[in-house]
């Protein structure tokens, strides 16, 4: 692999002083309840809920004086996302299947039901933007899952008692049951175990920043959680067919979102071991074209941070090459950059009489058999990752910093539960019994062996 732009080791551990932080909050929001919540809020936050004789949850009040801050135009658009997101989630839905009357030897039923939790919270970050994208993708499928309970909790805005508007509206489109004007540490803490406002919940989802996500870890195990997410993260691989400037918006798609984002290029030259230049080339020209964005870019403050800091270019010799680092970083976000020929420009080129342009569009097809780690997925120069942050119906709550080795992002059955049953008849039982009864007497567990032995 050569580097054209090699970024700096990025730091993804959690430091000591936040880890005992937010131990030492969680700690307090246990013993003290709304109390401590309330005043890390106006803390942190400046909220100034209780000032406004306001409690943690979010009234209809507030929630009818929100839609009438929101534009017409936003509204049909966060409708038409969210009926998006929810058919995928009822085709993700459709696809798990319950299993009834499983019989592996005679007189002996399995089976698996397939449960919905009883209540979850949706956190909805606050930070440098209003994420209400992330409202729709974390409560409609927990929604169509089934479950019970779910509320929403998002920080105010800054020195107010009041969640952005746009995020209040976008909680009510997704169906939530409950919202409560309170983020960081202190909701976390507050949805694992309980205050006298919030019920505590069985499950956590949804990102946030180091001290939510290390709440998050530190509470796992009294609360499920998704995951525990950390900076953003976009790999692109592109054969260099692609529009240069099209991949620079893409890298500062991911850029924007936090100074410690990491958006990463491979382009695949085949022939550079013969001294081509073509993936050098065009990887200088979408350096140049990010360059340039950013001269005219409002979020530069952030994206030129992310981009000068962790930002990487680099030449791969082949696919395989490409493959084998994009399955060594597990990146959050993998788009396959290419733009396929035309047959209209082939029939020109005949007919002109003209050599054929060059194009080495990649093979997908073989690209996606072998890429294995990534939270989702993005194919060809048409398919934008913002579609999936958006409005396609993919979810964008996804694993970060390597954690796609092991799990996939938030979808329908994050809120879904597998549990097994079984029944056996009275021959079934007793043909079963002296299997077990040796099995648990060789592990010295007799009354193990006995509880089988009586059923012989």
């Amino acid at each position: 692999m050569k580097y054209i732009k090699e970024g700096k080791e990025r730091k993804t551990t959690i430091n000591k002083e936040v880890r005992n932080a937010v131990s030492s909050m969680i700690d307090d929001v246990i013993e003290r309840g709304d109390e401590a919540v309330i005043e890390y809020s106006e803390k942190f936050d400046g909220s100034t809920r209780r000032a406004q004789g306001m409690g943690l949850r979010v009234g209809p009040e507030e929630i009818a004086a929100a839609y009438e801050e929101v534009g017409k135009e936003l509204l049909k658009d966060m409708a038409q996302a969210a009926m998006n997101i929810l058919a995928f989630a009822e085709a993700q839905k459709m696809s798990l299947q319950e299993v009834h009357d499983f019989s592996p030897r005679e007189g002996v039923f399995l089976g698996h039901r397939i449960i919905p939790i009883d209540s979850c919270m949706c956190y909805v970050p606050g930070g440098n933007y209003p994420l209400y994208s992330t409202a729709l993708m974390l409560i409609i499928p927990a929604k169509e899952a089934g479950v019970k309970r779910v509320i929403a909790c998002s920080p105010v805005e800054k020195g107010s008692g009041r969640i952005n508007a746009k995020t209040l509206v976008a909680m009510d489109i997704a169906g939530v049951d409950e919202i409560y004007a309170v983020g960081g540490t202190q909701a976390i803490a507050a949805g694992a175990y309980g205050t006298e406002s919030i019920k505590a919940v069985d499950l956590i989802v949804g990102p946030g920043n180091q001290y939510v996500a290390e709440a998050k870890r530190q509470c796992y195990g009294q609360v499920g959680i998704d995951f525990v997410a950390g900076p953003s993260e976009v790999l692109i691989i592109s054969d260099g067919t692609g529009d240069p400037e099209v991949v620079a918006a893409d890298l500062l798609a991911q850029a924007e979102h936090d100074v410690n984002a990491k958006s990463v290029l491979i382009v695949v030259d085949e022939e550079m071991s013969q001294g081509s230049t073509k993936g050098s080339d065009f990887a200088e020209s979408v350096i140049k074209a990010v360059h340039k964005e950013l001269d005219d870019l409002p979020t530069r403050e952030i994206a030129k941070v992310s981009w000068e800091n962790n930002g990487e270019v680099m030449i791969a010799s082949s696919y395989d090459e490409a493959i084998n680092y994009a399955n060594e970083m597990a990146p959050e976000h993998l788009e396959l950059n290419t733009k396929e020929a035309k047959e209209e420009d082939i029939e020109k080129v005949g007919l002109s009489g003209e050599p054929l342009k060059e194009v080495s569009a990649m093979d997908i097809e073989y690209m996606i058999k072998n890429l294995t780690n990534y939270g989702s997925l993005f194919m060809g120069q048409n398919t934008a990752e913002v579609f999936g942050d958006y409005a396609s119906g993919t979810n964008h709550t996804l694993p970060t910093v390597r954690a796609s080795r092991y799990t996939g992002g938030l979808w329908v059955g994050t809120f879904l539960k597998t549990a097994t049953y079984q029944y056996m008849t009275e021959k079934g039982s007793k043909e079963i019994s002296p299997i077990v009864r040796r099995l648990a007497e060789g592990e010295g567990l007799m009354a193990h062996a006995i509880s089988a032995k009586c059923r012989e």
